[in-house]
């Protein structure tokens, strides 16, 4: 597997180690950091929100050692989707892999709306006077930009990622070191009083807040498992570029987190009128190097921000191509462009959602935002998909894995109680909102649409149960029944 050869869907093997960790990370240091210190920083109430990015890291090492086993045993287009479908085929039939594509074709594009929401947010510090309407106008704009360049062949898209890596990477390094030429031991360690009380539910809560915030932040460390089908010798190359990804950016964000403290006062960043609470970047900047270095670094990060958006699509288009090729998802997802080779309803289709999400985040806040998006994720892929390498692990011992997890089954067991935390403490963390009621009415919707989608396809439950028979790099669907 680990020389698998090219797909026969049309896709072809091009990205190799280095693309794809810069893929990865592109996607996970968007603009993320950027807008979510200040939203860290207001979960715990002080500086000691880095024990939020330290947990959000733990929970991602965690989970991405799951993406990296089932990744390179399973390196087809739609990551979850193949997994869930291999795992759950003999039980429930189609119905999982389902409903994760239902799923993940809103989370993804709520992430990247996200990045949207913060792209305009750093654009207010360039230009002031940016009312609400322009705003919302420019975010749109962006949105389609980033689907008008995405309308062309991997080997283009590979290339501008890589270019938009090397921008994001300088744009963090110059806010760290500047951070750091300046840095006081003083705010960064203005712990205030009861700031570490483990036995008081103030700080759980906190904790549980943060953790969301931390976990979004590293969301991106699975984009290329989406690719899976596009990745050069994917045995390797998947589970090196999910670990690289997500080490290299755990030092860079503790990094950013610890020398942002240490020169903008953490109250600041709770004040809505400050530019620390929505510029925290270029608030160090500022405070550092003057106005012209801080304008210059908040273009980069607008980059940053626009790669991030460009990444996330790019692999989340390929969710539902996978799905609609295999008969799990609607027959129209399956088409590639005739010409450049990519998925045309999958990437218009996650464009319009992101647009939606964007005004929605730009017409609540990007807390609410973040909540409902991890919220709606947890169910159908963080949770099942540590379900579905436990199923297979004893089901199918003798499929090839190139790569096997480190230390069977406690990166499971570590992710499955950060996954439970998030979605415990949901409401409680976005009182209003009701993100698990409104994740359970997804899910319910979802259900229903599949009945429908199976009773017009005459698949189980209204026809005979299917699985899937391995045959080279390709599927056989096998009636039973």
């Amino acid at each position: 597997m680990s020389a698998a050869p090219p797909p026969s869907g049309g896709f072809v093997r091009r990205v190799g180690l280095f693309q794809a960790t810069a893929i990865n990370m592109s996607q996970m240091c968007g603009i993320g950091p950027f807008v979510t210190i200040p939203l860290m920083v207001a979960a715990f109430g002080g500086p000691q929100a880095v024990i939020g990015f330290v947990a959000g890291a733990l929970l991602a090492l965690a989970d991405g050692l799951i993406w990296a086993e089932l990744g390179a045993a399973m390196p087809g287009s739609g990551g979850t989707y193949v997994y869930l479908r291999k795992a759950f085929q003999y039980r429930s039939g189609r119905l999982m892999p389902f409903l994760f594509v239902w799923t993940a074709m809103l989370f993804i594009p709520l992430i990247m709306s996200t990045g949207v929401v913060g792209f305009v947010q750093y654009l207010g510090y360039l230009a002031p006077g940016l009312g609400q309407g322009a705003g919302d106008a420019i975010g749109v704009g962006v949105i389609a930009l980033v689907v008008l360049l995405l309308w062309r062949g991997i080997e283009h898209i590979a290339k501008i990622t890589a270019v938009m890596w090397v921008v994001m990477i300088a744009s963090v390094v110059l806010v760290i070191f500047a951070a750091f030429t300046h840095f006081d031991t003083g705010p960064a360690f203005d712990y205030p009083d009861g700031a570490f009380s483990f036995t008081g539910t103030a700080f759980w809560t906190g904790f549980a807040a943060g953790l969301t915030i931390g976990i979004y932040d590293y969301l991106g460390y699975n984009t290329t498992a989406y690719m899976g089908a596009e990745i050069k010798n994917p045995g390797r190359t998947l589970p090196r570029s999910i670990v690289f990804s997500i080490l290299g950016i755990m030092a860079i964000y503790l990094l950013l987190q610890v020398g942002t403290l240490g020169v903008v006062d953490w109250h600041r960043m709770l004040d809505p009128k400050d530019i620390a609470s929505t510029s925290v970047a270029s608030a160090v900047l500022e405070e550092t190097w003057g106005k012209t270095a801080a304008d210059v670094v908040t273009v980069m990060i607008l980059v940053t921000a626009f790669a991030s958006v460009f990444t996330g699509l790019l692999g989340g288009s390929r969710v539902p191509y996978d799905a609609a090729r295999d008969r799990v998802f609607f027959k129209p997802y399956g088409r590639l462009h005739p010409r450049h080779g990519f998925p045309v309803l999958g990437l218009a289709t996650m464009g319009v959602i992101t647009v939606i999400g964007f005004l929605l985040g730009r017409h609540t806040d990007l807390a609410t935002l973040i909540q409902l998006l991890t919220t709606v994720m947890v169910l159908v892929q963080g949770l099942a998909q540590i379900a579905a390498l436990v199923t297979l692990r004893r089901k199918r011992p003798d499929m090839e894995r190139p790569y096997r997890m480190w230390l069977y089954p406690l990166p499971g067991i570590v992710a499955l109680a950060g996954w439970l935390v998030i979605y415990g403490y949901a409401d409680t963390n976005s009182p209003g909102r009701h993100p698990i009621e409104w994740s359970l009415g997804w899910l319910a919707l979802g259900c229903a649409a599949f009945a429908l989608w199976a009773r017009r396809e005459k698949v189980w439950p209204f026809g005979p149960r299917e699985s899937v028979i391995d045959v080279g790099d390709t599927n056989t669907l096998r009636r039973g029944a």
